[in-house]
């Protein structure tokens, strides 16, 4: 009996590809590229999607992720030639927050050894991730970004300041001195004199991280700076940029 399903037009003698064969059985290049666009475009379409979905109800904010409240992109707002100096400062702050959790870390082993001021040391590496992280960001970070945005006098400012500032805050922490939640050099030798090698030993990681980040800080520092003079920025210009713009400006792009 004949087989009715079969495909009259099909063929198995030809060496062309037949154009009436089914092409979910051939191993046509072009089809197959054609399936792989129409794939990058379905993925394109649910990114879009999912951005336009997040515009409506953030805006164009996207930092911090879990909550967005300000717009960061440095491949989007920063000049090109200026990205890697950015992006590098922005590496030093993520290694700062690291270095904050694992000085709180250590401090809970400084108080589970018995050190005398262990419970002060606990809180004060405690409140830091809450005061630090916040004021890092926003007070020597986010200035400097802007700064190379815009390339305004105002903003290179008040990341010598605040960036100056954090440096010495750096220097202290690196020191660990008990009682001051800072899980330091002093701490750290305290720790392994005393046989307390889990808190030793986190002591010194937390101190790995506060000499990377301040010496990675104090370098970009100096060049930043050389960048800020060569560019002629003055105090009256970022007098005039403050009276002109107001500190509005602070979260503008404009």
């Amino acid at each position: 009996m004949a087989d009715y399903t079969q495909n009259p037009f099909a063929s198995s003698h030809s060496l062309d590809t037949n154009p009436f064969d089914d092409p979910k059985t051939t191993g046509d290049p072009r089809l197959q590229d054609l399936s792989r666009r129409e794939r990058d475009l379905e993925r394109r379409e649910q990114e879009l999607n999912e951005r336009a979905e997040h515009i409506r109800k953030h805006g164009r904010n996207n930092w911090p992720p879990f909550y967005p409240l300000i717009y960061h992109s440095i491949s989007e707002e920063i000049p090109e030639a200026s990205r890697p100096l950015i992006s590098r400062l922005y590496q030093l702050w993520l290694v700062l927050l690291a270095t904050l959790f694992m000085n709180m870390l250590a401090c809970i082993f400084v108080l589970t050894s018995g050190a005398p001021d262990g419970g002060k040391d606990l809180g004060g590496s405690f409140g830091y991730i809450f005061i630090i992280t916040p004021l890092s960001f926003l007070l020597w970070y986010r200035p400097i970004y802007n700064g190379y945005m815009k390339e305004q006098a105002l903003y290179y400012y008040l990341y010598f300041f605040f960036g100056g500032f954090h440096l010495l805050f750096s220097v202290y922490m690196i020191i660990g001195i008990p009682s001051t939640g800072s899980a330091g050099l002093i701490q750290t030798i305290q720790m392994f004199s005393g046989g307390h090698w889990a808190a030793g030993v986190l002591g010194a990681i937390a101190t790995a991280g506060w000499v990377l980040q301040c010496a990675g800080n104090a370098f970009y520092y100096r060049k930043i700076w050389h960048h800020h003079t060569a560019a002629g920025h003055t105090m009256d210009k970022a007098k005039a940029e403050l009276a002109s713009h107001g500190a509005k400006a602070y979260f503008t792009r404009g």
